[in-house]
């Protein structure tokens, strides 16, 4: 249930923090004080649509937080376990909208998305009022609702889940009768591929150490003429070579007298000079002696490298992805040729899976059918003491053609609200009015089996007075009693129903506005429900008639 609501800077509220009970609470104010800015600030922790606009004038951002105690409800648990989300049987959801209107969600302090906050807000409030968006105008909701209702939510899990064992061998049936000509073109082709990569037979690192040989074989020729080259201009050549021009400078650089530091220093590197490239020259030698050409070695390096280029063109890849595309390949064909069961025993699986299937969703109807009269029958009471006596509410379960995930007939509530008119989808009910007190009424049927822990009814007492705002008042009170209700209202009946009353005024301060809420206890209560039955001027009369009212309430 819900056990704390905190909001900062949304519309005109600057901040607020409110703790609840379990029980109905009522929620109640003049015009303008802004009695369903609490709905609104709730809808969007649960992942209603926003904008800028709900940011406070002048501020930065809004910023709601709700919190959840779920220990009662291993559903939401099991949700937040599967996403890593649990935090001590507690779920806390967060929604912070900037003044430009981005807007960020958070399930337990860690960052979500929108349709997570939508799924598990789903599950932990529902909102009814004069909205679009309540789960009750949703058929799904309609059908989990009944089967809720007649304890069956065991038994349509398991069709759903056997609809899904079902199906799944119902497409591996049809992906094997159909695969025929088109498998077979494929595992030809697959097998020529695989065979061919064989024979090549390509090794981890091959190309670049062919690549690299190649280089050096096709370059020997080249090699042994520059190292011929080289070796002539450091001494081979008599004359003009570097070793003998270097002893050409040693002996007139010898011959200078006197002789000084400096000289020596010259003398001391020509020397030096003449002894590396002498040392150079034999080097020369030595690697012209180990360079042999071999045309028959570089024949086979290059035949090797042009049947590889030649593969990789054919298979439209780098040479360099041959290796990975083999063992793709191979993989491919070993999927497609072994491991898969014959067709004959996948067409038995599937026939068996259908079978169970729908043996457990013809159950499944024929307990809908009988619950559904039921509850259809107890709202239908429940919606003619709200003021709607000539009402009739049936619940539709229109077969289908084929069986589904979720059995084989379609679920809807459906209303005639006058006589003479024909039934129709509860969510083309015009009137917002009616639909609230439907709502109403179906959640007090529906109560002692809902799974959804928090009910938010916002101003379903508009358009009813009197003898039937009590009963909506005593309704409410009733299903609170067996949960969470929260209601806003404007009318004494239903206020004074409530286990906790909360009162929303407007305080203008600095030319600013802003929203208040204050917990009443029992004197200030009385006035409030005085005000509501009288207006702004208190008599001692109407203060009388609302400790009259609270007092019945308490007797009841």
């Amino acid at each position: 249930m819900l056990t704390s609501i905190a909001i900062s800077n949304f519309a005109i509220v600057e901040s607020l923090e409110l703790e609840f009970k379990q029980g109905m609470t009522v929620i109640s104010g003049e015009t303008g004080a802004g009695k369903s800015i609490m709905v609104d600030a709730l809808s969007l922790c649960l992942g209603d649509r926003t904008d800028a606009g709900v940011v406070r004038h002048g501020e930065k951002k809004a910023d709601i937080s709700a919190s959840f105690d779920i220990q009662l409800y291993p559903d939401v648990q099991e949700w937040l376990e599967e996403r890593d989300l649990e935090q001590d049987q507690h779920c806390i959801l967060r929604r912070v909208i900037s003044k430009e209107g981005r807007s960020k969600a958070y399930i337990n302090g860690r960052p979500c998305t929108l349709n997570d906050l939508k799924e598990v807000g789903s599950q932990l409030v529902d909102i009814h009022g004069q909205h679009e968006h309540q789960s009750l105008l949703k058929k799904h909701a309609q059908r989990q609702q009944l089967d809720e209702y007649g304890q069956l939510t065991e038994l349509a899990k398991q069709v759903h889940q056997q609809y899904a064992v079902w199906r799944q061998l119902k497409d591996e049936l049809f992906a094997k009768q159909n695969q025929s000509a088109e498998q077979e073109a494929k595992v030809q082709l697959l097998s020529y591929q695989a065979q061919e990569l064989a024979q090549l037979d390509l090794k981890e690192g091959e190309i670049e150490s062919l690549e690299q040989e190649q280089t050096f074989l096709s370059n020997i020729a080249d090699s042994q003429m520059k190292a011929y080259q080289a070796s002539n201009l450091l001494a081979d050549n008599e004359e003009g070579s570097i070793c003998s021009l270097l002893n050409q400078a040693i002996n007139s650089a010898s011959q200078i007298n006197p002789q000084t530091q400096a000289l020596e220093g010259a003398l001391e590197m020509m020397n030096s000079a003449l002894i590396q490239a002498q040392e150079a020259t034999e080097s020369l030698r030595h690697y012209q002696d180990t360079l042999e050409q071999d045309p028959e070695r570089l024949s086979v390096i290059e035949s090797r490298l042009s049947d590889i280029y030649d593969t990789a063109r054919r298979h439209k890849c780098l040479p360099e992805a041959l290796l990975s595309l083999r063992e793709s390949v191979e993989n491919e064909l070993t999927q497609i040729q072994g491991g898969e069961e014959s067709l004959e025993v996948l067409k038995e699986k599937e026939e068996q899976a259908y079978e169970q299937l729908t043996a457990l969703a013809t159950t499944l109807t024929e307990k809908r059918i009988v619950t559904k009269d039921e509850l259809a029958q107890k709202v239908e009471e429940q919606i003619h003491a709200l003021g709607m006596p000539h009402a009739r509410f049936y619940i539709q379960c229109q077969p289908l053609n084929q069986v589904t995930a979720n059995g084989f007939e379609d679920i809807e509530y459906m209303i005639a609200s006058n006589p003479g008119q024909p039934a129709q989808a509860l969510r083309k009910v015009a009137s917002g009015g009616e639909l609230s007190r439907i709502s109403l009424g179906i959640q007090v049927v529906t109560a002692h089996t809902s799974t959804i822990p928090t009910l938010v009814f916002d101003e379903v007492d508009v358009g009813i007075s009197g003898g039937i705002a009590e009963v909506v008042g005593r309704m409410l009170r009733s299903v609170g009693q067996r949960g969470q209700v929260f209601s806003v209202t404007h009318l004494a009946q239903v206020a004074a129903q409530g286990h906790q009353h909360l009162r929303v005024s407007k305080k203008v301060a600095n030319d600013a506005t802003s929203s208040q809420v204050e917990i009443l206890k029992e004197q200030d209560r009385t006035q409030e429900i005085a005000r509501l039955l009288g207006g702004i001027e208190l008599t001692e009369q109407t203060l009388a008639h609302a400790r009259e009212m609270l007092s019945n309430v308490q007797l009841q």
